[in-house]
């Protein structure tokens, strides 16, 4: 009881063109933010930077950074109390699964985050990524607003216990790079992935990309923001063509590599 007339006599303090806003984060989170500026701004875009009075740009960026670390540390905690028997690998793939740039935005999406973000009107370079980004970014505002444990009791109740089928998540594959070093020693072929930094763009910065070689053939190109992002966007591209590719041609040529 004493709780909520915390939170009503905070609600009161915020301004009234703020009270949208934050009774939106009080829906989806369950929380009552104390720096609002902190959420505001994590949910800008880098498309719609906000140009400060020196000049200097500011987004959602450096607190995307910061709440990837918070997230993952959170779904550390969260897996090894959930599997006490589980061994290191075990935790370590359902950590990726949850953390992934596709179990991210879809969470974002599903929790109506969308509907908040500040992007740069009609821009064509603004990536469905964006929704995964802005998430990581407000767990990082919690972070600096309310601290580690706070954070951690917020992202299993209203995300983890919520949103996550672990029973489920045991059966869907998102690591598409090791799904294709098994298909590869499978049909005893040789792999190459092929590394290397693109020019930073609004989609992807710093920007990697990956090309993977099958007997001296691409099979599939990654981009990523992240060496580790872009491996596995190109091995996902990569299966839905091996999936297909007759037995013969896939072992063709391997005394050549």
């Amino acid at each position: 009881m004493i709780s909520n007339l915390f939170r009503r006599v905070r609600r009161l303090r915020v301004p009234q063109r703020d009270r949208d806003f934050y009774n939106q984060l009080n829906r989806i989170f369950g929380i009552s933010p104390r720096n609002l500026e902190l959420y505001k701004l994590a949910l800008v875009h880098k498309s719609a930077s906000i140009v400060l009075p020196r000049g200097k740009r500011v987004n959602n960026e450096r607190l995307e950074y910061l709440g990837d670390a918070v997230l993952d540390a959170i779904v550390a905690e969260y897996l090894f109390s959930q599997f006490p028997n589980q061994k290191e690998g075990f935790l370590t793939k359902m950590r990726s699964k949850i953390v992934s740039r596709t179990s991210l935005n879809q969470l974002a999406l599903d929790m109506g985050l969308d509907k908040l973000i500040v992007t740069q009107p009609n821009n064509p370079n603004i990536q469905k990524n964006i929704y995964g980004n802005a998430l990581e970014a407000i767990i990082g505002s919690m972070f600096l607003d309310r601290g580690f444990q706070f954070t951690s009791n917020c992202i299993v109740s209203s995300i983890l216990d919520k949103y996550i089928d672990l029973d489920n998540l045991q059966t869907i594959e998102f690591d598409y790079k090791s799904r294709l070093f098994e298909w590869a020693q499978k049909n005893k072929c040789i792999l190459q992935f092929q590394n290397l930094e693109g020019s930073p763009s609004e989609i992807y910065n710093p920007h990697f990309i990956c090309t993977i070689i099958l007997n001296e053939q691409s099979i599939g190109e990654g981009h990523g923001s992240s060496k580790k992002e872009a491996e596995q966007n190109a091995a996902m591209e990569a299966l839905t063509k091996v999936d297909d590719m007759p037995q013969q041609q896939s072992n063709a040529g391997i005394e050549d590599l």
